[in-house]
């Protein structure tokens, strides 16, 4: 599922200011939208604070950080709590953005098969069009891609 050049999936969900959003919201801010597998787990809990720590710069070039998993909003105020992101969480529990977007697969892991999210990342421009997707991220090294993707972008 390629999603480069398309008007991003808009379905609206309950995020961690308490508010339910679409991505529409954002119209006339970057979207930088990652799906994680799961709070508190070791990879996830790297990449989060990977684009916590970046989060300024992100900020400058006038975006915004999404985060999603399937995760209850209960499980995404502790990560946040405990990790001090200063980013928005969405509580995907019903799996419809991650389908929207493509994200939610089989998986195995030691000999299981599971549905799961795939972890990506996507940035949608100010117009709410998405002009670059990574699937399949590795979470050493991707924030600084995505940020440099961003800077690139916003600098051309």
């Amino acid at each position: 599922m390629d999603l480069i050049g398309k008007v991003a999936p808009d379905v609206k969900l309950p995020a961690s200011n308490g508010k339910t959003v679409n991505l529409s919201d954002f119209k006339g801010k970057n979207i930088v939208l990652y799906f994680y597998p799961k709070d508190m787990t070791p990879g996830c809990t790297t990449q989060a604070c990977d684009f916590r720590d970046q989060h300024e710069s992100f900020a400058d070039l006038n975006a915004v950080i999404i985060g999603v998993s399937t995760d209850p909003m209960s499980r995404h105020e502790k990560f946040i709590g405990k990790y001090d992101l200063p980013f928005l969480l969405l509580a995907d529990v019903d799996q419809k953005l991650s389908e929207a977007f493509g994200v939610w697969k089989l998986k195995k892991n030691f000999g299981k098969e599971y549905m799961g999210i795939e972890r990506s990342t996507f940035i949608i421009n100010e117009e709410g069009i998405v002009v670059k997707e990574w699937r399949k991220v590795s979470v050493k090294g991707h924030v600084e891609e995505a940020l440099q993707f961003l800077q690139e972008k916003i600098t051309a």
